[in-house]
């Protein structure tokens, strides 16, 4: 995915009402759960129908790093999704949700002030608005500039146009995202 995306899921993955599965075992038994086959396990992991058994009797402990990250990553995909629902539903209908990054923020401004991008530290609650484009657009596999754009547009009016109290023609870029994070 990419650094908005990983932030939402995050953020969603932090209302988790119970820990996901840790063992390769449990984790297997829990995509069994909601696969119902071995071949649909195999076939999302990445293995052989064979290694999806060997995880089920507990023959097999430990998985190759990267089909054990493949595992805890399709597992916290599938785990507790009417949490998340609801969650995203709560942030996108009264909460609103909090963005913490460090980017380059670059202007169209006025002429006599300066449009060049400057790195800055922002943390800033975006209303429900905001959250519920947001959402609505990961939900639906919004790419990253997508996703930026109602970021970006969500500062520029909070931040740096103070609610609508400065800077009326002020324009925002949002580029070079060196980390990005979200709260509910």
């Amino acid at each position: 995915m990419g650094t908005i995306n990983d932030a939402l899921q995050r953020a969603l993955e932090a209302q988790f009402t119970q820990k996901p599965p840790v063992s390769t075992k449990k984790r297997v038994e829990f995509l069994m759960g909601k696969l119902k086959k071995t071949k649909a396990v195999a076939e999302l992991l990445g293995v052989s129908q064979r290694s999806v058994e060997r995880y089920l009797k507990g023959e097999r402990l430990n998985p190759p790093k990267d089909i054990a990250e493949r595992l805890e990553r399709e597992v916290r995909a599938r785990f507790q999704p009417l949490v998340r629902k609801r969650a995203a539903r709560r942030a996108a209908s009264t909460t609103g949700i909090t963005i913490e990054t460090r980017a380059a923020f670059g202007y169209t401004a006025p002429i006599g002030t300066t449009d060049e991008a400057r790195v800055r530290r922002i943390t800033q609650h975006l209303p429900p608005a905001y959250a519920a484009r947001l959402f609505d657009a990961h939900q639906t596999g919004a790419g990253e500039d997508q996703l930026t754009a109602i970021i970006a547009e969500g500062l520029q009016e909070l931040y740096f146009k103070d609610d609508g109290r400065r800077a009326q023609q002020l324009q925002v870029r949002l580029t070079d995202i060196d980390y990005l994070d979200a709260d509910l």
